[in-house]
């Protein structure tokens, strides 16, 4: 009897060993490296990254800068989401005021990062780049304004970027047009391409709120003072009342009397299609987009030049719309995501970042003649030596206003209201959000 109840605590004693084998004997919230091999005694840690380029070449540079640091730390697993533009939009503000923030993330600059760090759950970075001068060194300074709120810097920016109108050299030679420096310039040219047959002399892919904003910016800039412009931005203090936005969201109208009715039904990579095939004379594009110019055996032969000036505006006349974006912590994010972000905007990562993907950063070594083109090295020094930079209105104002602003010049562009009517909606949130 005594040998069969020795045989089954025998028995118990085998299985609950093999149970505490199967549960790893550690702490379950830990995940493990999906790379395997040996960790070095050191705690298994998951990064959560979040970025908004699901799509081709970035999402492969992220995938493979992710797994190249993974194999340099053993210990750690870089868990990567990513979702497109306005989608992100809505994801990371969900997430930051959850309590699933992404150690690091992807992030515009100005109010849309004033409104992440409005949260109280983003890292300040002061601490980095007073400890690591050599690596804060090679960050563009200029373009940390854009991340800098009450004197404290909550990013590292990545990329830098312009706004300009894209022509095509060739149909201006054929038409014999010349270069628009004004506003009214602008108009002739475009009523000479009309009557010379094109549908949209400057198509547009208006089914895109954020690409009408792109329009507002430097519209406003040169319309309204920027005293006025400085003090309307700031949710604190906005009324927008100023006639400036009257007189350009009517130019934004005329403007739009030339894009044809084909850019109230196409998105933004149309239009650069069409006008990359010669359908449409002239576009309005980033200078990061440049890349796609220069593909294909048969490349568009284009210029491009800044929104123009317009007489008698009564604000800033030569400014470039523009701003960087950059990465920022959760207050969280464990060293290793530090580390991580360290690695993305080192010199040679950020080289590879330029070459890969044809942007232009803010990583001082990263645009050079073996990773950018004679053309995106040239609106480089554009953006470097711009007079003034102002961030894309969307990012420059808070987001209740500038879905207004978005979403009246859509309905604008087909006559279903007035520039008074979006002003009055204007006025009257901006109103509520004092």
């Amino acid at each position: 009897m005594k040998t069969r109840f020795k045989s089954i605590a025998a028995l118990l004693l085998a299985f609950l060993l093999v149970l505490t084998a199967c549960g790893g004997g550690g702490d379950t919230g830990k995940t493990s490296d999906s790379q395997g091999g040996d960790q070095g005694g050191k705690e298994q840690v998951e990064i959560y990254f979040f970025h908004r380029w699901p799509n081709e070449p970035k999402k492969t540079y992220f995938d493979t800068m992710a797994k190249e640091f993974m194999e340099k730390n053993p210990n750690v697993k870089i868990r990567i989401e990513s979702v497109i533009n306005d989608s992100y939009k809505e994801k990371i503000g969900v997430l930051v005021s959850s309590n699933d923030i992404p150690d690091l993330f992807v992030s515009w600059s100005d109010s849309f990062a004033n409104n992440l760090v409005n949260s109280g759950k983003v890292r300040e970075l002061d601490d980095l780049y007073s400890e690591d001068t050599e690596w804060a060194s090679k960050i563009m300074e200029s373009q940390k304004k854009g991340f800098t709120f009450d004197d404290k810097c909550y990013g590292v920016p990545l990329t830098v970027d312009g706004k300009s109108f894209f022509y095509n050299k060739d149909i201006f030679a054929k038409e014999g047009l010349q270069v628009p420096t004004t506003y009214d310039e602008l108009i002739q040219v475009l009523k000479k391409l009309k009557d010379a047959g094109y549908e949209q002399p400057l198509v547009c892919g208006l089914t895109e709120p954020w690409v009408i904003s792109h329009y507002m910016g430097p519209i406003f800039d040169r319309m309204v003072p920027k005293e006025v412009r400085d003090k309307d931005y700031n949710i604190k203090t906005g009324e927008f009342t100023d006639p400036g936005y009257v007189e350009g969201l009517k130019m934004f109208k005329e403007l739009t009397t030339y894009m044809g009715e084909i850019s109230n039904s196409i998105d933004h990579e149309t239009s650069r299609n069409m006008f990359m095939n010669g359908e449409s004379p002239i576009v309005f594009l980033q200078l990061a987009e440049i890349r796609y110019l220069e593909k294909g055996d048969n490349p568009v032969n284009y210029g491009y030049f800044n929104f123009p000036e317009v007489k008698g505006g009564k604000g800033d006349q030569h400014t470039l719309e523009g701003a960087p974006e950059g990465y920022m912590l959760s207050k969280d994010a464990p060293k290793e995501a530090i580390e991580f972000l360290k690695f993305l905007t080192s010199p040679d990562q950020a080289a590879k970042f330029t070459k890969d993907s044809g942007e232009l950063t803010a990583i001082e070594g990263g645009v050079t003649e073996e990773t950018a083109s004679a053309a995106s090295r040239e609106a480089y020094e554009l953006i470097k030596s711009a007079e003034s930079i102002t961030p894309w209105f969307d990012n420059a104002v808070d987001i209740k206003i500038g879905d207004i602003f978005m979403r009246g010049g859509q309905s604008l562009a087909i006559d279903q209201t007035t520039p008074e009517e979006i002003m009055k909606n204007v006025q009257e949130e901006a109103a509520k959000l004092r």
